[in-house]
């Protein structure tokens, strides 16, 4: 009889097993490292970032994802450049970074920085310029602001510049900034002349800029500015001179100094291409950028018959007090006198003088009394 253990053979291990086996543990240790890996890179994204202070960090035109991380890891905002940018490609379903600067608070997580990259309202760096200032003014202004570079290439043209305030970004070039201006006053004349009151007697859009800044100059009171506008237009009708004095003031100093007195007898009548009150009709280029209610003011102006004005206190902010004769205007003027004469000095009460003998001598041959 044979024996069975005899018989018995050993089994032949199964090497598709042995094989499979051993993809599953790579495949467990390999998960296993993976789900350490992308907690530790949570922890990092979410986690408290290294900085100890509330730092400013730039995102520069045309920068992605990828150098921005590199920028912020450079200048220890975060641990890992890498992590950053995958947590940003892989949790956010668009990433539209925004250009400027952002103040990053002390331990914000990368998550934190992203959003306000992505979210934040950028820190607003702008320039202003106010109504009636001069071209030379507003080259001034420009070099004065710091944080911009470059140099104006020239004086611009006076007019072409749109009071506002404009933003840029620290680095940017002061010519850039200033053409922003000139771009928004040629946008926004065109559409103010398109608007106009067709009966102006201006013929071109350049002439109502040259008139708005007559406007803008003599009176610094809002609501005024149409009451005004209407007085120069009405002059024009009639072919009276406009007999401004801020004219006169642009003529002596060409916008590039102010005056810091009154004007003279001898400059009131010294006829100058600016002096309007040795002058027909407009000077030869605006005295100052006006703001867009006085091209406004000047495109439609109100319906009134006046042809003067004068102060109506020592007080620009009262505004002015308006009439139709010069029989009227020259009530309105004594009034005025009276208000100043206490502060008056003689070079001012000599150049009234003149100047009353003009107005009373243009009154004589067009308007009525």
């Amino acid at each position: 009889m044979i024996d069975s253990k005899a018989r018995r053979k050993p089994r032949r291990r199964n090497g598709f097993i042995d094989l499979l086996n051993g993809f599953l543990s790579l495949f467990v240790i390999a998960m296993l490292v993976a789900c350490g890996l992308v907690v530790y890179a949570a922890s990092q994204y979410y986690g408290s970032g290294p900085t100890k202070e509330e730092k400013l960090f730039r995102v520069e035109s045309g920068n992605g994802l990828g150098a921005t991380a590199s920028r912020l890891e450079e200048q220890g905002l975060i641990s890992n450049r890498f992590i950053f940018q995958a947590g940003g490609k892989v949790l956010e379903s668009q990433v539209n970074l925004k250009q400027g600067d952002f103040k990053i608070p002390a331990g914000a997580s990368m998550a934190e920085i992203l959003r306000e990259l992505t979210t934040g309202t950028p820190i607003r760096y702008a320039v202003t310029i106010p109504e009636g200032w001069t071209a030379w003014e507003v080259v001034q202004k420009l070099n004065d602001v710091s944080d911009l570079t470059s140099t104006v290439a020239s004086l611009p043209a006076e007019g072409s510049i749109l009071p506002g305030s404009y933003d840029y970004t620290p680095g940017d070039s002061r010519q850039v900034v200033l053409e922003k201006m000139q771009a928004a006053m040629t946008t926004e004349l065109a559409k103010v002349w398109a608007a106009r009151n067709l009966d102006l007697p201006l013929k071109t859009s350049a002439e109502l800029v040259v008139l708005a800044s007559i406007v803008e100059k003599e009176t610094g009171v809002a609501t005024e500015r149409p009451e005004v506008a209407a007085v120069f237009v009405n002059r024009l009708k009639k072919s009276m001179r406009l007999q401004s004095d801020p004219t006169i003031i642009y003529g002596i100093t060409k916008g590039q100094s102010t005056l810091g007195r009154g004007l003279k007898r001898s400059e009131i009548e010294q006829k100058t291409a600016y002096n309007t009150y040795q002058i027909d009709g407009l000077p030869p280029t605006p005295i100052a950028n006006p703001g867009i209610d006085a091209l406004k003011a000047v495109a439609n102006p109100d319906t009134h018959g006046y042809l003067y004005f004068v102060a109506a206190t020592a007080n620009p902010a009262d505004g002015h007090v308006f009439a139709s004769t010069y029989k009227e205007h020259q009530a309105n003027v004594a009034k005025f006198r009276q208000i100043e004469r206490a502060a008056a000095e003689n070079s001012d009460a000599d150049a009234n003088a003149a100047k009353d003998a003009l107005e009373a001598g243009q009154a004589n041959d067009t308007a009525p009394q």
